[in-house]
């Protein structure tokens, strides 16, 4: 069987969890291969709601692995807590793994995150202050500690008083702050290392076991196309590779083992934190579309910003991870709308393009070109066939998928676990 990888089409938020959890059924292995606790994903099943930060989606089907793989960065505290918290509601735990290449959040990265965020006055990322780009950045700069670490007390204490001395160097000459005690930091964390040692993994090994075995592999992506490093909307980014093309460093395999890449996308558009976004509705349609679908972060708490469908970026997320197929979430969502848009082209010093401008400074400048859709009016939530869908809903689903230029292979009209509508199968 093959490796499939699940990411956000757009700036996060798409409902990737959901899809994941559906796709778990069949799955031996589901692996997170990015990011830490900024990210969250809700499920919604016969246990109740829950908002999963760290442990994969698959973790509510008892025949699946749940691996968090060498590219996330974790705050151990946030984990143990996540797990308790599973365990208190009789999810078994015991089939989660987590990478011991995973580098650790320790208290400094929140604390340099704080106070960098507040240094930079208007020009603020809008980060979740969860110390994820610090963790990243030290792992760059060869100053991080890992999970495996906390298994050797020894080791760890060590490598902790080497990059505290420069960290509370920084905390001092730079920001003025107090600098942070070695030695309540390392009874901390080897009080979470103990209750961790037992999921401390190589979980490559796990994820190509499986593999070997012919077993299905979900490879779970968090954030969006659009906050990735390298490919987003920089600076207003996230500090990982949040495309296809991180999954394989992310759990340790290599590229030619996936064979099947789903984009999410929502029917609309959302983003949290500051940043350009030309579809962005700031008026009464925007505040609809929000308190229709309760946008608001799962991990913050935040509201976030809500705009009509954007096919110009869109195409551009499907070129970049080379996108097999699509999945539209919350349709349902758009039942209330009598008219609907999308957004086909920018218009930019009266120059129309269709194509993803590099620059964030360029893409704020970007006026959206909108073409105009009927809209249905009709509940769609009960919807399980793709031919009884109103026939205008059926016509915007088919041009989203000619304006992205990929195959749409489901359609979720809810959060619930049936609430789905499947075009075409995925492996």
């Amino acid at each position: 069987m093959p490796a499939v990888v699940v990411v956000g089409g757009q700036w996060g938020d798409e409902g990737k969890g959901r899809i994941v959890d559906l796709l778990s059924r069949n799955a031996a292995v589901v692996a997170r291969f990015n990011g830490g606790d900024n990210a969250g994903h809700t499920i919604i099943n016969e246990l109740g709601e829950f908002a999963l930060h760290l442990v994969p989606a698959g973790i509510f089907y008892p025949q699946t692995r749940c691996v968090i793989g060498n590219g996330v960065v974790v705050n151990p505290r946030v984990l143990l807590g996540e797990l308790d918290l599973l365990a208190a509601r009789g999810v078994d735990i015991s089939r989660v793994a987590v990478s011991d290449r995973a580098h650790l959040i320790m208290p400094y990265h929140l604390e340099l995150e704080r106070l960098e965020e507040e240094a930079r006055g208007a020009a603020a990322i809008g980060t979740t202050r969860r110390g994820i780009g610090p963790c990243y950045a030290d792992k760059a700069a060869r100053l991080g500690i890992r999970m495996g670490d906390l298994l050797d007390p020894e080791g760890f204490t060590s490598r902790l008083k080497f990059v505290l001395e420069y960290k509370n160097r920084i905390l001092e000459r730079v920001y003025g702050a107090r600098p942070l005690d070695w030695q309540a930091i390392a009874d901390e964390y080897l009080r979470y290392g103990e209750r961790l040692r037992p999921f401390i993994r190589d979980t490559s090994l796990i994820v190509s076991h499986a593999l070997e075995q012919g077993d299905l592999v979900l490879l779970e992506g968090a954030q969006g196309t659009l906050l990735d490093l390298d490919y987003g909307t920089y600076p207003y980014v996230t500090s990982s590779s949040t495309g296809a093309g991180g999954a394989c460093l992310g759990v340790g395999i290599g590229p030619t083992q996936i064979t099947h890449t789903l984009g999410v996308f929502k029917a609309y558009v959302t983003r949290v934190g500051s940043g350009p976004m030309p579809t962005e509705l700031t008026g009464e349609v925007g505040q609809l579309l929000r308190e229709r679908a309760r946008e608001y972060g799962a991990t913050t708490g935040r509201p976030r910003r809500c705009g009509w469908f954007d096919a110009v970026l869109a195409r551009f997320s499907a070129r970049v991870n080379d996108l097999t197929s699509i999945a539209i979430t919350r349709l349902d969502i758009l039942d209330a709308f009598d008219r609907i848009k999308v957004c086909v082209a920018y218009q930019t010093d009266g120059v129309v393009s269709e194509e993803f401008p590099t620059s964030a400074a360029r893409l704020a400048a970007a006026r959206p070109v909108y073409e105009e859709l009927p809209g249905w009016l009709t509940d769609t939530s009960g919807v399980r066939r793709f031919e009884d869908l109103p026939p205008n809903a059926q016509r915007y689903v088919r041009r989203l998928e000619e304006l992205i230029g990929r195959p749409v292979s489901l359609v979720s009209v809810g959060p619930e676990r049936n609430q789905v509508i499947p075009l075409r199968p995925i492996p």
